[in-house]
């Protein structure tokens, strides 16, 4: 069974709410869990004390266990100094595709060409 800390979500219409919990991986996310450890409301502002809520010592009990935190739990993990979470960077992720590098070719070559008339 892998075990994961991951975000539940609560709360109404456009306003979540989200529960930090142990949870089965196989679970649904909102389904069951295992243990609440804490709560994160994103509707505060990001300095506000109580957007993230989380209870340090059973989150360290649980990775010392093997759990797995998801990619936004690892933010506020790391942000409490329990886990150093790796830096994400896909640089490739910005340049143009195939298509869009055919469409900027043909664009240049179209205001080229008046160019080359006149």
């Amino acid at each position: 069974m892998s075990v994961k800390i991951r975000l539940a979500r609560g709360g109404a219409k456009k306003r979540p709410h989200y529960q930090i919990v142990i949870a089965d991986s196989h679970s649904p996310r909102d389904g069951r869990f295992i243990e609440r450890i804490g709560r994160f409301d994103p509707m505060k502002p990001k300095d506000h004390a109580e957007r993230v809520v989380l209870d340090l010592e059973k989150a360290a009990s649980w990775l010392a266990k093997g759990a797995q935190p998801t990619d936004r739990v690892a933010r506020f993990l790391d942000a409490a100094g329990l886990i150093k979470r790796k830096v994400r960077n896909n640089p490739e992720k910005a340049v143009p595709g195939d298509k869009m590098k055919e469409r900027a070719e043909k664009k240049a070559a179209k205001l080229a060409a008046p160019a080359a008339d006149a």
